[in-house]
């Protein structure tokens, strides 16, 4: 299967070894001519008994891993694949689900979501707001329970990886050390040195991913589970997978906790910045997602023939600090011999070979002023300094890195920098929706992300992801619990979604709904509001092309949390041609009662021009206003076809297992080889028709693998006249040994 590795270089964050079913139509367990062992979760319909199904399970010869009884009504089973394929006829099972494996996702942000000010308020019993009394949850890799900032905060947990109760962060004498857990918490309730968002609320630490961050579907499911049996008022989880499903096991898992009155926080993922890229459980639909947004940063920009061109700090980079115009060199790709040239210039350096560090030493050892290290594929990246450096050190995409050294072999170029102020943007790796299938809006919330220094074992580093921004809505909503004790997660997820500030990007136009929810978070707005609208966004379904005329209706609840009378009205929506809208008049609701509201939009499919309609509705709220994100679709928008391809060794020797996931099924599916330099057709690792979405998961024989050598592979999806691909590397060896390896150009083609 797929590895990945732990991108604290990049932007740490949790991703998959591989993708997993997420759908309740699950496709039958393939049949195969010799059985593989494989672990898999047995979901049971509700009201169901597990006793009849472990007694099945026991009978077909599976071991009987665990049970769950609250976040799900499941067990998890181990065995040969046939014996687990005779389960899905049981008419008390729901679906199978393959077990996965995870690894961890890759001063002013806590001031910027307004976490300063709201210390400044007190709960009803006159404690300022800082979290105390309120349990928050946090399934990760442990944390460092002893660190100065964490230790007086700390209530205990569970190591569901060793199965004990010390969830510590692994050591390095333990294996692959560990720091994610402990940088989270440390956003959430650091209380010394630095301070979280709610610095005095209590700690429970879930160990889900053991050494290297590396963890199982069951391991989190069982945390979640432990969560809920300590009742827990906040769960974070700053995890998750690239396949954009909603209904993952552990999706619905997390939606059982919110049931349980947890509220759930969950990272959108790092896939950013393509569409349909937020990954469960950000796409649990009762949880709140969380993408990334960036804090109060100072930004250089390169001025070269009067073009700005915007360049992003390393992290671990000295401040780009230059306050004249300096030649540009070309470093190569960084060697001693490619900067002879390189004192007192900028040099463009390649990236690839050597490390960021080494590109860095070099050109400092050769009297170059700064370096700009530009992508050797497609789009931006964001990288990491490794111990101390003495110039600063900048990320640039391929297309400008490319364009400024074909300049430079025309002419000398000069460079001045501009240093600009950003905040409040959208990250660019910040994962995006929609949810496919349910078109929901995800993710929900934006917060801080980038370069967010927290605690780590033994110190403290700045990291960046979605990862970091999950935390600070964990925290902030840990804040809403103590100031609201009587709240529910429906409500405290409403007052955030209600109060955020919608974001810009750099032209002065909004970010999309599903690029930003509602967007970034804001504290103290959310603490003072008299008014609650749940859900905090709307989604109105697929309209079709044959429909004359096609009305959908949503209701939202709106609560009146003040102690008097108010009067509501919506704005008149912005008019788009095909679109009309039903909106009450104006009404009033008493004080602490609560209305159900219904919403209808009619829709002309034949004056629509777009797949995808999206904007929001502002209601008047007393004197506040409150605006709700809504979405509809037309048809079959052009969500991928495919997604989270990994192939690798399966179950007993001789098998190869791959697995895909399909958003929508697929009228044709297949593995296409070829030869990478010619672009020669060589054969099918795999072809089918009519595959329904969901996981798909087949084993292949190792006798029907091409001859040895390098192959360029195609894994492609049609549906609805729509086709897309996944390209990535597979090495063949002498013995029959199959590699996949990452593909170096585009890795996804989506016809959009």
């Amino acid at each position: 299967m797929r590895y990945f590795l732990l991108l604290f270089l990049v932007f740490i964050c949790i991703f998959p070894l591989s993708a997993y079913s997420t759908t309740l139509e699950i496709p039958p367990i393939p049949s195969m001519e010799d059985d593989g062992e494989e672990v898999a979760i047995i979901v049971l319909k509700d009201g169901q008994k597990i006793q009849n199904v472990k007694r099945r399970a026991s009978e077909a010869g599976l071991e009987v891993r665990r049970t769950y009884q609250i976040a799900l009504n499941a067990i998890s089973v181990k065995g040969d694949s046939s014996a687990i394929q005779t389960l899905q006829a049981e008419s008390g099972v729901s679906f199978i689900s393959p077990v996965n494996t995870y690894s961890v996702h890759s001063e002013n942000n806590i001031e910027l979501i307004g976490g300063d000010l709201i210390r400044g308020y007190f709960d009803n019993e006159d404690h300022r707001l800082t979290g105390k009394g309120v349990r928050v949850g946090i399934i990760d890799t442990g944390i460092d329970y002893q660190h100065p900032d964490l230790a007086r905060n700390y209530g205990g947990g569970h190591d569901v990886v060793d199965e004990d109760e010390d969830p510590m962060e692994t050591r390095a004498a333990a294996g692959k050390s560990t720091l994610h857990g402990t940088h989270v918490a440390g956003i959430i309730a650091a209380n010394g040195r630095l301070k979280g968002v709610a610095p005095e609320a209590t700690i429970i630490a879930y160990r889900a991913l053991g050494p290297g961050g590396s963890g199982t579907t069951e391991q989190v499911i069982a945390a979640i589970e432990e969560a809920i049996k300590d009742r827990v008022d906040v769960l974070n989880l700053s995890l998750g997978n690239n396949v954009n499903g909603p209904d993952l096991p552990i999706s619905i898992a997390l939606n059982k906790a919110v049931d349980e009155g947890i509220t759930a926080v969950a990272s959108s993922g790092n896939s950013g910045p393509n569409m349909w890229s937020v990954g469960s459980p950000g796409t649990a639909s009762k949880a709140i997602s969380v993408g990334a947004s960036t804090p109060s940063l100072m930004i250089p920009y390169l001025k070269i023939e009067g073009k700005n061109t915007r360049l992003q700090l390393l992290q671990g980079s000295p401040p780009w600090k230059l306050d004249k115009s300096y030649p540009v060199a070309d470093g190569g790709i960084g060697t001693k011999a490619d900067l002879k040239d390189a004192k007192g210039k900028i040099v463009l350096i390649e990236r690839g070979e050597l490390t960021f560090s080494e590109k860095s030493q070099n050109a400092y050892e050769a009297g170059a002023e700064a370096v700009v290290i530009y992508n050797n594929t497609n789009g931006n990246f964001q990288g990491n300094l490794e111990g101390k450096h003495h110039i600063p050190v900048a990320a640039l995409s391929k297309k400008d890195g490319s364009r400024l050294i074909k300049n430079l072999k025309k002419k000398t170029l000069l460079a001045q920098t501009n240093i600009i102020e950003e905040k409040d943007l959208l990250a660019d790796f910040s994962s995006r929706g929609p949810v496919t299938s349910t078109w929901e809006i995800k993710p929900d919330v934006v917060a801080p992300g980038v370069a967010i220094k927290s605690t780590i074992p033994g110190g403290y580093l700045p990291l960046q992801g979605t990862s970091m921004a999950a935390p600070h809505v964990a925290g902030a909503c840990a804040l809403l619990k103590q100031a609201h004790p009587e709240w529910g997660p429906e409500q405290i997820k409403a007052a955030l979604m209600n109060t955020s500030k919608q974001l810009v990007n750099n032209t002065g136009l909004p970010y999309k709904t599903y690029e930003q929810g509602a967007g970034r978070i804001q504290l103290e707005q959310a603490l003072k509001t008299e008014s609650l609208v749940m859900p905090g966004s709307l989604q109105f379904g697929k309209f079709k092309l044959a429909d004359q005329q096609h009305k959908h209706t949503a209701y939202i609840e709106i609560e009146n949390t003040s102690t008097s009378s108010k009067t509501y009205s919506f704005n008149i929506p912005h008019k788009v041609e095909g679109i009309e809208w039903e909106l009450p008049l104006s009404f009033q609701i008493a004080p602490g009662k609560r209305e159900k509201v219904e919403i209808k939009m009619s829709a002309d499919p034949r004056k629509l021009t777009e797949k995808l309609y999206d904007g929001s509705l502002t209601l008047n709220a007393g004197s506040e206003q409150i605006r709700i994100p809504y979405l509809y679709v037309l048809e079959e928008p052009n969500y991928p076809r495919v997604m989270g391809f990994a192939i690798g060794k399966g179950d007993k020797p001789g098998v190869y297992r791959y697995e895909a996931y399909l958003p929508g099924g697929a009228e044709e599916f297949g593995i296409a080889l070829f030869d990478p330099e010619s672009l020669r057709f060589v054969g099918f690792l795999d072809w089918k028709r009519k595959v329904k979405k969901g996981q798909l998961e087949q084993e292949i024989e190792e006798t029907i693998l091409p001859d040895s050598g390098l192959y360029l592979a195609k894994i492609f999806a049609k549906k609805a006249g729509k086709e897309d691909w996944i390209e990535t590397y597979l090495v063949v060896g002498p013995h029959g040994e199959l590699i996949q390896q990452e593909y170096k150009g585009e890795k996804s083609h989506i016809n959009n």
